[in-house]
């Protein structure tokens, strides 16, 4: 359950709808997601996180697939339900196959031991790397 009452279209002030309609247009869809509903009890952010996402998730050197695994990468070390299953599901539109998560989520896994291992153990990073 949100901690905020989330913001409806029909609700929204003229500047939260424009962003709302920013984002649907965007996405070539006919609805707003409840993460945009509820940061837009604060106008700004919504305006703000919906702008410099847009930005970073347009494809560039890396194509919108990577774009998407990475979110979806960073998002199950964060434990960030929410934005797993968004960005799976943008994953999958992109072209994740199962046999792609899968190995996503084992780098994923590994990442996180072996970083909490180096940290647990202090390992003073070597002279090559630097």
């Amino acid at each position: 359950m949100a901690s905020v009452r989330l913001i409806e279209y029909a609700e929204a002030t003229a500047e939260v709808r424009a962003v709302y309609d920013d984002i649907m247009a965007t996405r070539k869809t006919d609805f707003v997601t409840n993460f945009w509903k509820a940061i837009a009890v604060h106008p700004p952010t919504l305006r703000r996180t919906w702008e410099t996402l847009k930005s970073v998730m347009t494809p560039g050197a890396l194509d919108a697939l990577t774009k998407e695994m990475l979110y979806l990468a960073v998002s199950a070390t964060n434990g960030c339900d929410y934005c797993i299953a968004s960005h799976t599901v943008s994953a999958r539109r992109h072209g994740m196959t199962d046999e792609m998560l899968g190995e996503l989520l084992a780098v994923v896994g590994m990442a996180n031991e072996t970083n909490r291992l180096a940290d647990g153990y202090q390992v003073e990073v070597d002279a090559i790397f630097r």
